[in-house]
């Protein structure tokens, strides 16, 4: 019975909380059922619900490549940033090289807004051929997200007891086979959760996509949320039905990734 009434008070303290965070998530699927008339009246709940907008949606833009451009190139991104960022924040951490100023310039970088960079790698894509291609995003991604990974890494390898990197170089393996053999082992958790955070970060991004894409080829999901902007009318409708489909990649993923990403941030977390 106290067990029931705790349960109870529990429920009634998380209560807001999550319907905080579901909230915009339920509005959405509210729109995407209201026909235009509902949406300007600004009802919460559809007056006439219908599902028209979500096959107008799909026939009135790629949706669907949309969503594919954007799993491949935040997924191979996130890869790309697992190989930069890790072996970068072993080598400053353990191996000394750049002393401590270097990862306080690594984080500052990522401080800074990403307009600035804009025009100087827009030349950059076009002059290497990479511009309107999801190789020149997977480049950018990459790299943009190194210092994120850096420092999310960072913790995760500061656990590490140094004594077992010392067993190993005395048994002759060198900084590279100590850290794939040794170090990748023990804060897997971490590098999955940095990778899942790396990649929705991607996922998410729409200045470069918006700059670097012209194409439904190379467009990415914001973008092509953007298109149903009309010059007089937002289809609010077939927007909403189009981020409730491109959200759900990003759903599956936490979903069945949870348990790393939990287990993997409260591992970093613990000192």
């Amino acid at each position: 019975m106290r067990l029931a009434g705790r349960h109870l008070w529990l429920g009634l303290a998380t209560a807001p909380i999550v319907g905080f965070f579901a909230l915009p998530i339920l509005y959405l699927v509210a729109v995407s059922l209201k026909t235009k008339d509902d949406v300007l009246d600004g009802h919460f709940f559809p007056t006439a619900p219908t599902l028209a907008n979500w096959p107008t949606a799909f026939e009135a833009a790629n949706v669907v490549g949309f969503i594919l451009n954007s799993v491949v190139v935040s997924l191979l991104a996130g890869l790309l940033t697992i190989v930069l960022g890790l072996p970068s924040a072993y080598a400053v951490l353990r191996l000394k090289i750049g002393g401590k100023w270097l990862s306080d310039v690594t984080l500052s970088s990522y401080m800074a807004p990403p307009i600035v960079a804009l025009i100087p790698l827009f030349f950059l894509l076009k002059a290497t051929g990479l511009l309107d291609t999801r190789a020149g995003l997977v480049l950018i991604y990459g790299f943009a997200n190194v210092p994120v990974a850096f420092w999310l890494l960072t913790p995760f390898l500061r656990r590490i007891p140094v004594e077992i990197e010392e067993a190993a170089a005395m048994d002759g393996a060198g900084p590279l086979r100590t850290l794939l053999q040794i170090v990748v082992p023990i804060i897997a958790p971490g590098i999955v959760a940095t990778f899942i955070i790396v990649t929705v970060l991607s996922y998410n991004e729409l200045l470069f996509a918006s700059a670097f894409t012209f194409s439904d080829a190379t467009r990415t999901l914001p973008v092509g949320i953007s298109l149903f902007q009309g010059d007089r009318l937002v289809n609010f409708g077939q927007m909403a039905a189009a981020s409730l489909a491109g959200i759900a990649p990003v759903y599956l993923i936490a979903l069945f990734m949870q348990r790393y990403l939990v287990s993997g941030l409260a591992h970093g977390a613990v000192k």
